[in-house]
């Protein structure tokens, strides 16, 4: 690989060249030579590295993500989070990765191409050209600079405002025009879960990265079609381009469905197993539930349907311009994925889809992670409605209605949406009390600082703070609130959370055979960021992921990333512990009773220590780590 190491300390930088795998093989190793689990994640000494896997530039769509590894302000330790498309372009500046240390004294965007490298003090805008947040950001860079654009066909990587301001920031990526000064419509994508937006804006005083120039793929094999070919039809009997259609069908169009997409799939799949109301619903019986679903059906996931599946048909990549996936379905301008849009719909109570299309965008604007917001309103919401707290308190200016069994969704969508703007707004700007609390301290911290200054009221209602929200646990202050599916292993005590890096099916298991299924799953997802790989296109890569890294690279693929990562975690004290919340245990315990376990009933808090402690065991078994 070759790296370009940044020093913002001494305003210089140099390249290097090394040998790693991909991103995530480099960025642990980056970390465990400048042995940054004994520091805060925000310390400027903490590097944060950016960078793309081997196979770029190929006849092989799907390559073309960045990767993002740095130590989380959410987790404590590290975590690696994914942006797609953008590695499509800024394999043109020659560069694999980026490692960023030190702090600049000024807000500092980076410029990589083919020509060299320049850090220039440029201060985030964030209203521009009638565009807001992020979003005017990259119009901002794109206007400016222009000729820069042009000449390197380039793309930027940005900040928003919360990347300033609060733990939760993510990186934001829109692919552009940049003859035509457009944005691509659809070609845009958020690194966002564990705040590496506010490690790098914090962190580093980085607010941006622009790249691209005139190199291609690093490796000739990826071009090789005759070569692809016979791969794949060595482990799948057909050729390239019909394996790879036939195992994206989901996230194109499922014609079985009528739908495609996460958004157009999930909603028809899961049913009622989809979690409402910040979780509650997995309290609900299974006929309640379905009632719901169908008021979601038609209220939420239908308009979307007819508008992109009957009229528009608009849908798009991510920028990765050799995609046939198409999975970005675009409703109106905006693009349309499951869980941006549960997050600000079903999931904070609002069934009525275009009352979340505006709260999608300000959450883009604002550069935050979705799932994280869904989490902190619902929290919010749920507070609000057990008498924890009041609605002035956390800036509000009116009551939700957060009860599910008296919920009506075409009255009380519009007033929850109008709500959980105020709220993502607050949070932002940290409006009220509360929620300073929340954006400066993350939800874990945020629970216990209100228990205490709640205190009268929490011996009153029976319930903690952290009773009424779901997140799992990271040694003494580091936390992950789950992806939306109500799933055991989303919650288990995986070390690596809020990713896909686990056994996520709706389903229930003893403890070890669901260890065994999550640590699998762990290593394959763990591979698939290393190659900078779209996880859309797991079905047909990860087969011949093994004889691509020795045809290709002539290394094998690096198979011991998950246990390095799991080693720095115990070192960094970030270790899975016990649930500390009622909510976070019984995601566990719902799902066993929905699919009648009868070993499993989860009487008492034994039990559900008893079956963390066994799942626990058995992964670190499966590592080979002791106690």
């Amino acid at each position: 690989m070759k790296i370009l190491k940044v020093d913002l300390n001494a305003n210089s930088w140099r390249v290097e060249d090394v040998a790693a795998q991909g991103p995530v093989t480099l960025g642990v190793r980056i970390h465990n030579e400048a042995r940054t689990w004994s520091l805060d994640p925000l310390d400027p000494s903490v590097p944060f590295v950016i960078g793309m896997g081997p196979f770029v530039g190929g006849r092989m769509p799907g390559f073309h993500r960045l990767i993002a590894v740095f130590k989380s302000p959410m987790t404590r330790t590290l975590h690696v989070a994914a942006l797609g498309g953008a590695a499509y372009k800024f394999m043109g500046a020659g560069i694999d990765a980026v490692v960023i240390t030190g702090r600049a004294r000024r807000p500092t965007v980076i410029f990589l191409s083919s020509d060299g490298v320049e850090l220039k003090t440029i201060d985030p805008v964030f209203d521009y050209s009638n565009y807001h947040g992020a979003y005017a950001f990259t119009k901002y860079l794109l206007d400016t600079y222009r000729d820069f654009f042009v000449k390197y066909n380039a793309r930027a990587v940005v900040v928003g405002p919360a990347a300033l301001s609060t733990y939760n920031g993510a990186l934001v990526s829109i692919d552009v025009n940049p003859v035509k000064g457009e944005f691509r419509p659809g070609a845009e994508d958020f690194a966002a879960r564990g705040g590496p937006g506010t490690a790098l804006a914090m962190g580093h005083n980085v607010v941006g990265i622009v790249a691209g120039g005139t190199y291609k793929a690093r490796y000739a094999r990826v071009n090789d079609m005759e070569f692809i070919n016979k791969v794949m039809i060595e482990s799948f009997k057909k050729p390239f381009r019909q394996v790879m259609d036939e195992k994206t069908i989901k996230y194109r169009f499922d014609p079985s469905m009528g739908t495609g997409g996460t958004f157009g799939v999930n909603y028809p799949h899961y049913r009622e197993l989809l979690p409402l109301f910040g979780y509650k619903s997995i309290y609900l019986p299974r006929e309640v539930r379905i009632q719901h679903v169908e008021a979601i059906l038609r209220l939420f996931w239908k308009p979307f349907n007819d508008e992109v599946f009957v009229k528009s048909k608009s849908w798009y990549n991510c920028g990765d311009f050799g995609c046939s996936v198409v999975c970005k379905k675009v409703w109106r301008g905006k693009k349309v994925d499951y869980e941006p849009f549960h997050a600000m719909g079903p999931f904070i109570g609002n069934y009525v889809f275009e009352e979340a299309v505006p709260l999608v965008d300000l959450i883009d604007q604002y550069g935050l992670d979705a799932i994280e917001m869904g989490h902190v309103v619902a929290w919010v919401f749920d507070s609000i409605e057990h008498g924890l707290l009041r609605p002035e308190e956390a800036g509000l200016s009116d009551k939700p209605v957060f009860d599910p069994m008296r919920f009506n969704p075409e009255v009380d969508s519009g007033r929850n949406a109008r709500l959980a703007r105020e709220v993502i707004k607050g949070f932002v700007e940290k409006s009220s009390e509360v929620l300073r609390i929340i954006a400066e301290n993350g939800i874990r911290v945020a629970a216990r600082k209100l228990d205490e200054m709640f205190h009268d009221r929490v011996l009153r209602v029976g319930k903690s703070f952290k009773d009424l929200v779901v997140y799992v646990v990271y040694g003494n202050d580091g936390y992950m609130t789950p992806n939306l599916y109500w799933a055991p292993g989303m919650v288990a005590p995986m070390y690596v959370l809020g990713r896909y890096w686990t056994n996520y099916t709706p389903t229930f298991m003893g403890p070890e055979d669901f260890a065994k299924s999550s640590l699998s799953r762990a290593i394959a997802e763990a591979l698939i960021d290393d190659a900078g790989l779209c996880r859309f296109h797991r079905g047909w890569a990860e087969p011949v992921l093994d004889k691509l890294y020795l045809e290709v690279t002539g290394m094998p693929p690096n198979k011991d990333i998950y246990r390095e990562i799991v080693e720095y975690s115990r070192k960094a004290n970030a270790e899975p512990k016990p649930w500390e919340g009622e909510r976070a245990r019984d995601v566990v315990s719902t799902m066993a009773r929905e699919v009648g376990s009868r070993e499993w009933r989860f009487e008492d808090y034994e039990d559900y220590i008893n079956w963390w402690r066994r799942f626990k065991e058995t992964l670190d078994a499966g590592l080979g780590l002791t106690h």
